[in-house]
């Protein structure tokens, strides 16, 4: 049983040393080297389209974040603007306010005499 086994492992041994030489021929050989080059190729133009597309996508997002570092911009001038509105406002009430006491001085003045 043992002698079986022993020949059995260098019968598998063998068989694996042939496939791997004839593995080994048919790769090297020219058809195969046309094979790996036309692979290759096809591999390097996918490669120059996705560079593209992520230049692309670069892009684009570089002018999103522009536009929306512009939109952010025009909202905080627009908000200092109101700001500013409201206190203009408040001066003008407290102007306002400061002329109707002149007016009523200046009439209880005249309606003094």
């Amino acid at each position: 049983m043992s002698d079986i086994l022993k020949m059995k492992n260098v019968i598998l041994f063998a068989g694996g040393v042939l496939f791997g030489t004839a593995g080994i021929k048919v790769l090297s050989g020219r058809d195969a080297k046309k094979v790996y080059t036309s692979c290759t190729a096809a591999v390097l133009r996918a490669k120059d389209c996705i560079l593209d597309t992520v230049t692309a996508v670069q892009e684009n997002a570089e002018d999103i974040l522009a536009e929306a570092k512009q939109i952010n911009e025009e909202r905080a001038d627009e908000e200092a603007s109101c700001v500013v509105d409201d206190e203009q406002m408040e001066e003008a009430g407290s102007a306002k306010s400061v002329v109707k006491a002149a007016e009523a001085a200046m009439n209880y003045k005249e309606e003094a005499e």
